[in-house]
């Protein structure tokens, strides 16, 4: 049975390692997007707070932003930070050319602009398309390949992981007690040999990073499937399937010219007071919503507040929150922050980073057992070859 699971382990292995190994090191990178972003773009993020500082209203700075971007690319969503020496981001509907083959061709436009709010100063004009964290996000879901592509051949790579973790475990678990030890322990002072060390990286860093790992690779694949998204929906929530939220129009028979962008947002600040960022996406058709949220969670998602306004009167026409959503809408709403290992706050993130980093290991310390054994098996049958001669 061993025999057969190795064979698999091995082939499986072989098959999706490449792939794999940089799912995993993206992983890594993206586990610690939000503190990589304050650091490295503190220079487009961060601006000093003047004296006396009044914030001009929300609506002219989107006037400025659009004025930036042009009345081709109307502005999308804004995102709002409740710190006083943050700038507001604001940025227009993007263009894909969905025929393409590589994230380069299939974003064919993609910004994102950086306002002071005391001055109305563009502090950055970003070319989100060819920025870093948005590359390493591609990278890790798509391969930086068309997105129906590249999903595809992500979520079977990570299909293949999962077996291979379960595959893993058989081929790892003790014969008898003595073993036992040597499935828990590093034991590099008893041998100098590199290849029993690279064996012992191997085995003994893929046992202990075993259940987080499996964890992280289900939740991803709820991005690249649909069906296993629903399959998990289905069983958090008990049995209830997946229904299409009924869209929300706004009255078109109170048409006003202007968005109540300025009421809405001092009504999202008053009603989560403990909120950190707040979020405004404009609506993309004529009776179409405002659709807004409020994050409080410092390191988490699953907490926000999602509020749908009407464009027009600006009135509140839906209300959701995490503690009124049943078992799998929940489930849904927190899939990210198990991902990332945020669910459990800074220690999940690190455990999240290192399970990330152990994963991107696997499969060169795997390749190098099964090049050294290939290597081993050509050289005895050389050998054999020489005594027969």
């Amino acid at each position: 049975m061993k025999k057969v699971v190795g064979q698999l382990h091995l082939w499986l292995g072989l098959m999706s390692g490449l792939v794999v190994f940089i799912v995993s090191v993206t992983g890594c990178i993206y586990v610690f997007e939000p503190e990589l972003k304050s650091w490295a773009y503190s220079d487009r993020q961060k601006i000093p707070v003047p004296k006396n500082a009044v914030v001009m209203p929300l609506s002219q700075l989107l006037s400025i932003a659009q004025r930036e971007v042009g009345d081709e690319h109307p502005i999308e969503s804004i995102e709002v930070d409740a710190d006083e020496n943050r700038t507001y981001s604001f940025r227009p509907a993007q263009i894909r050319n969905n025929n393409a083959y590589t994230h380069f061709g299939e974003i064919v436009y993609q910004r994102k602009v950086y306002i002071n709010p005391y001055t109305g100063e563009i502090v950055a004009n970003e070319n989100t398309k060819y920025e870093f964290f948005t590359l390493t996000l591609r990278l890790h879901r798509n391969l930086l390949l068309n997105r129906k592509v590249g999903s595809v051949i992500i979520g079977s790579s990570v299909i293949v992981f999962v077996v291979m973790l379960i595959t893993g475990i058989v081929l790892w678990w003790p014969k008898n007690r003595a073993a036992m030890r040597q499935r828990f322990l590093f034991k590099w002072k008893s041998t100098t040999k590199w290849k029993r060390k690279n064996f012992d990286m191997h085995s003994v860093l893929g046992f202990y990073s075993y259940f987080i790992a499996l964890i992280i690779a289900l939740t991803g694949l709820t991005w690249s499937f649909d069906w296993f998204e629903n399959s998990v929906y289905l069983m958090a929530s008990g049995g209830i399937k997946v229904e299409k939220t009924k869209p929300l129009y706004s009255d078109t028979s109170r048409a006003a010219t202007d968005l109540p962008i300025d009421r809405i947002l001092s009504e999202l600040k008053k009603a989560g007071r403990e909120a950190h960022t707040f979020t405004i996406g404009l609506p993309d058709k004529p009776n179409g919503v405002i659709n807004a949220s409020s994050r409080s969670g410092i390191r988490v998602r699953y907490t926000t507040i999602r509020y749908q306004f009407d464009r027009f009167t600006g009135a509140l026409l839906k209300k959701t929150t995490f503690d009124e959503k049943n078992g799998g809408e929940k489930l849904k709403a927190m899939n990210y922050d198990i991902h990332t290992g945020a669910i459990l706050g800074m220690p999940g993130k690190i455990l999240a980073f290192m399970a990330s980093l152990i994963s991107a290991s696997l499969p060169v310390t795997g390749f190098y057992i099964w090049w050294g054994r290939k290597k081993k098996i050509k050289s005895h049958s050389f050998s054999k070859v020489t005594v027969a001669a």
